[in-house]
C-alpha cells in the first residue's frame, strides 16, 4: 500500500476529493477546508488534520489526530477511564469522522471493495506510525462496515431519529393527517403557541442570507453553549466560509417578533436529504416563547423537505423526544479498533452485550413510532 498522510485537506486536488466522496455536504473538501481555516480543527482545539490517501488519492480517508473525546457523539469516555485506571495512556488516538457532524456516511472514500479493505488496513498502519492507541471509525457506511470488520475492528451501534416521508404526502397537513389524534393535536397546540407569541418564520437559502442573518446565528449558536456552560465549537468565520463556498447547502431559518429576530436555526440542503444542525435564540424583552425550539428545528424543516420532495429529514443526534414529532428511530454504526490487545477484546466483549440493549431499544422504540401511525 501506497499510504500517504496529509496535515492540510487544502493540500489535496479538490475535485479528485470530491469525486469520492459524493454529493454529501459534509465531506466536501470545502467544508472540511472551512473546518480547517476557520480554525475550529487544529491541534490547537485538539483536532490535529492527518487525512489518509491511497496511491495518490485514489482513495481517502477525513482522518484526525485527537488528544480528547469532545464534538463526536460516540462516546467513549467510560473507555478512556479504564485505561487510566490501569495506568495506560488512551490518547492520542485517530478519528475518522467529520468533526462535530453525526451525519451517517460513507468515511471510507473509495470506489471499490478491495480499496476500502486496504483503507481500513491503513488506519490501523497509520496509528502504528503515529504511535495512536486506537482508531474510531464515526458514523460509518454500511459498505464500510464489511472492510473494518475484516481488518479486525469491532462495530457499535447508536440510535438515532429521522423523517422519512411516507407515500402520498404532500404537505404538512397530509403528514398530521397520517398522526393519531394524541400526536397530531399537540404539533398543532405546539405551532399555535408560536404564531400566538406574535413570531414570524422566515427560511432562507443560498444567496438570499445576508451576513448579516449569519451574525446573528452565529451569536444565537454560542449562546446555546454559554447556557450549557460549554464552548462553542464552531466559529462565524466558519459559518461565513461555509456559506461562501457551498452557498446550496445552506438553510436558515429565521424567527422574528416585532420585526427584529430573537432566534435561529441551520439546516444543511443535501442532495436528497436535509440535515437539521445548529439553532440558538436572543430573546427580546418579551421574553422565552414557548415552544419555538420545535417550531425552528423539527417542523420548519419537515415543511421544507415536504415543499421540496426530500424523503429524508435528519434532525441530529439522540432525542427521544422527536417520536413524538414524526421522526423514526434508525441505527448508526461506528467501527473501533485498539492497539492494546487485551483492552481491545474486552471492550469488544463489552459493546457485543450493548449492541444487544441497542437492539431491543430500537425494536421498542420502532413499535412507539409506528403506533401513531394510522
Amino acid at each position: 500500500m501506497n499510504i500517504q498522510l496529509h496535515s492540510r485537506i487544502a493540500a489535496l486536488d479538490a475535485a479528485r476529493w470530491n469525486a469520492l466522496a459524493g454529493s454529501q455536504t459534509v465531506l466536501q473538501l470545502a467544508f472540511l477546508d472551512a473546518l480547517e481555516h476557520s480554525g475550529c480543527v487544529s491541534a490547537r482545539t485538539g483536532w490535529q488534520p492527518c487525512h489518509l490517501t491511497l496511491d495518490d488519492l485514489a482513495a481517502a480517508v477525513p482522518l484526525y489526530l485527537k488528544g480528547h473525546s469532545f464534538g463526536e457523539y460516540v462516546f467513549d469516555w467510560s473507555w478512556a477511564r479504564a485505561y487510566e485506571q490501569h495506568g495506560v495512556d488512551y490518547y492520542p488516538k485517530l478519528v475518522a469522522a467529520v468533526p462535530f457532524t453525526p451525519v451517517p456516511g460513507s468515511r471510507l472514500l473509495a470506489s471499490n471493495d478491495a480499496q476500502r479493505l486496504q483503507l481500513a488496513h491503513g488506519l490501523r498502519a497509520a496509528a502504528e506510525s503515529l504511535d495512536a492507541g486506537s482508531v474510531h471509525v464515526l458514523f460509518h457506511g454500511e459498505a464500510d462496515a464489511t472492510a473494518l470488520e475484516a481488518a479486525g475492528f469491532f462495530l457499535r451501534s447508536q440510535i438515532q431519529f429521522h423523517w422519512q416521508r411516507q407515500q402520498g404526502w404532500r404537505d404538512f397537513d397530509d403528514f398530521l393527517d397520517a398522526l393519531k389524534a394524541t400526536k397530531r393535536k399537540k404539533i398543532r397546540q405546539e405551532r399555535r403557541k408560536v404564531a400566538d407569541a406574535g413570531v414570524e418564520i422566515v427560511r432562507k437559502h443560498g444567496a438570499a442570507i445576508t451576513e448579516t442573518d449569519w451574525r446573528f446565528f452565529a451569536a444565537c449558536y454560542a449562546n446555546t453553549y454559554d447556557e450549557h456552560r460549554s464552548s462553542p465549537y464552531l466559529t462565524l468565520d466558519f459559518f461565513l466560509r461555509l456559506w461562501r463556498s457551498l452557498p446550496d447547502a445552506c438553510l436558515l431559518i429565521l424567527a422574528y417578533r416585532d420585526g427584529k429576530p430573537i432566534a435561529a436555526a441551520l439546516d444543511l440542503v443535501d442532495g436528497d436529504r436535509l440535515y437539521g444542525r445548529y439553532w440558538g435564540a436572543q430573546w427580546d424583552e418579551a421574553g422565552f416563547v414557548p415552544a419555538l425550539h420545535f417550531e425552528l428545528c423539527y417542523y420548519q424543516g419537515i415543511e421544507y423537505a415536504l415543499e421540496h420532495s426530500l424523503p429524508v429529514f435528519e434532525g441530529g443526534a439522540q432525542g427521544e423526544h422527536k417520536l413524538a414529532r414524526g421522526f423514526a428511530p434508525v441505527l448508526t454504526r461506528s467501527a473501533h479498533w485498539l492497539r492494546h490487545p487485551g483492552f481491545h477484546q474486552a471492550i469488544a466483549r463489552a459493546v457485543h452485550l450493548e449492541t444487544r440493549q441497542i437492539s431491543a431499544e430500537l425494536d421498542g422504540l420502532t413499535v412507539r413510532y409506528a403506533a401513531p401511525l394510522n
